[in-house]
């Protein structure tokens, strides 16, 4: 059975997974099957337990309890995941122990599912982007909220970007995370792009590189949306697209701007250019 347990001593070690514990401790790489992650938010942990991953423990201010997370306290206390222990305490007591203001007052700590494959994820998609080493966790969210708000069909990610289940890239983007496909393209940084941009090949999309060359095509291109399967391939803030997954491309696509800027934050130029491809979907 469910239990609520006070937080009296916010030294306690049952709760190291929200305030203490980095991502290679809760992802230990000989124990793949033990793997955890942190969720953050009222709407991140409900489109979490939507999408059926398993809860360990959950975290609330005592505000939340009769509050706006009632609801899922009821789901909690009936036993619906099994015996989860709730950790609650006053505001500040658990400010203390994160370290910052719990965001609407919620956070679950989760087993991490496994990834499906890149061939079971891209199974009947026709528009995917694929986001190549952006370290930058709020962008990675952002973009994934983008991808599942204007229809497409599945994301990538490199080997070497952040962690979509990351505490904040999760939160970024509003538990959309939990429902638009993605998955991982290679086991390892080595992987991408030849490995990785041949098996979109394969698997038959076409690729089209956002960066700036001398031969850019115009998102606008009516070439793009008469493509049956279509990679969007958005790369890091500063450095861009590596020059081989340029040069391997099919296309290296722009954003046409005014005013003399040269470019948008990735995850401003990944919606524009997901509604450019979708609005006539």
């Amino acid at each position: 059975m469910s239990r609520i347990i006070e937080i009296h001593d916010i030294a306690d070690p049952l709760l190291d997974p929200y305030a203490s514990l980095r991502e290679r401790q809760l992802r230990p790489k000989r124990r793949p099957e033990e793997a955890l992650f942190v969720a953050e938010s009222r709407t991140v942990v409900t489109l979490a337990l939507e999408a059926g991953i398993a809860p360990v423990s959950f975290l609330m201010d005592r505000s939340q309890m009769a509050g706006a997370s009632a609801d899922l306290v009821s789901e909690i206390l009936a036993d619906r995941w099994g015996d989860v222990p709730l950790y609650t305490a006053d505001d500040g007591v658990l400010e203390s122990l994160t370290g910052f203001t719990l965001s609407r007052g919620v956070l679950s700590v989760m087993r991490r599912p496994a990834l499906p494959s890149v061939r079971e994820v891209c199974r009947g998609a026709r528009r995917i982007a694929v986001l190549e080493d952006i370290m930058d966790a709020a962008n990675v969210g952002a973009i994934i909220r983008s991808a599942a708000a204007l229809g497409m069909d599945a994301v990538l990610v490199t080997p070497r970007c952040s962690d979509p289940l990351l505490r904040r890239a999760a939160r970024v983007s509003m538990g959309t995370v939990f429902q638009i496909p993605w998955t991982v393209i290679g086991g390892c940084a080595e992987d991408w792009p030849a490995e990785g941009m041949a098996l979109l090949r394969e698997l038959g999309f076409r690729t089209a590189a956002m960066a700036l060359s001398h031969d850019t095509a115009d998102l606008r291109d009516p070439r793009l949306k008469e493509t049956e399967r279509l990679a969007v391939i958005l790369g890091t803030e500063g450095t861009g697209l590596l020059p081989e997954t340029v040069r391997r491309a099919d296309w290296t696509v722009k954003i046409p701007m005014a005013h003399g800027v040269d470019s948008l934050n990735v995850g401003a130029a990944a919606a524009v250019a997901f509604w450019e491809l979708m609005r006539d979907r």
